[in-house]
């Protein structure tokens, strides 16, 4: 295992002959997975391939860090738009490093990576500016770290039952309740959180 932590589905699928892409989709932590930095954890995948993946927790704040503490340390002054702006704990892999998972409508730069016609993700300081300023995304995740796996990693994870996968809708990535968006993603699935949760804790 490695420092991302263990992950599966629903779908069970053979980590030798399933090829399925969930590029776009939200892993939802399973109880009792064992590892505590995922716990109750809801991941959107920016990217998965033979290749690996990465995603970004989008449940989890950093407790009492906001947007405006952060860029005080950089070379951009806050503005109105970063105002009252959380800052997430997007996964335990490079954590002084910044995201933002944002709605597509925003352009950016190259380094954009638009997802798919919802969501995309950038990870240079561009936007950052462009946040205070308010001329960045309609709906935007501001995130330090994320979550990494290497070739046939996550595919052998999956395999373990550890999460399940759902679609990823705006109305539960760009919650402000990040409280609910665990339940909620369990909700898409006909999967209700309380029973779950029991039947994991008499497991």
């Amino acid at each position: 295992m490695n420092d991302n932590g263990a992950m599966a589905t629903r779908s069970r699928p053979d980590p030798e002959t399933d090829t399925v892409n969930l590029t776009g989709k939200l892993l939802i932590a399973m109880p009792g997975m064992g590892d505590p930095r995922f716990e109750k954890s809801v991941v959107y995948l920016c990217e998965h391939s033979d290749k690996g993946a990465m995603g970004l927790i989008v449940n989890k704040p950093a407790p009492g860090l906001m947007m405006n503490e952060l860029l005080g340390q950089l070379p951009i002054d806050p503005g109105p738009g970063s105002a009252g702006v959380p800052v997430h704990y997007g996964g335990p892999v490079e954590t002084g490093r910044g995201f933002v998972l944002h709605s597509a409508e925003y352009g950016g730069d190259a380094s954009t990576l638009r997802v798919d016609d919802a969501f995309a993700m950038t990870a240079t300081l561009d936007i950052l500016g462009d946040i205070a300023r308010g001329d960045g995304p309609t709906r935007l995740i501001l995130m330090l770290g994320y979550s990494g796996w290497g070739p046939g990693q996550l595919e052998s994870e999956l395999h373990q039952n550890g999460w399940l996968t759902c679609d990823a809708t705006p109305d539960i990535v760009f919650a402000r309740d990040n409280g609910g968006k665990w339940a909620a993603a369990l909700h898409s699935l006909g999967v209700d959180a309380l029973s779950l949760s029991a039947t994991a804790g008499r497991a």
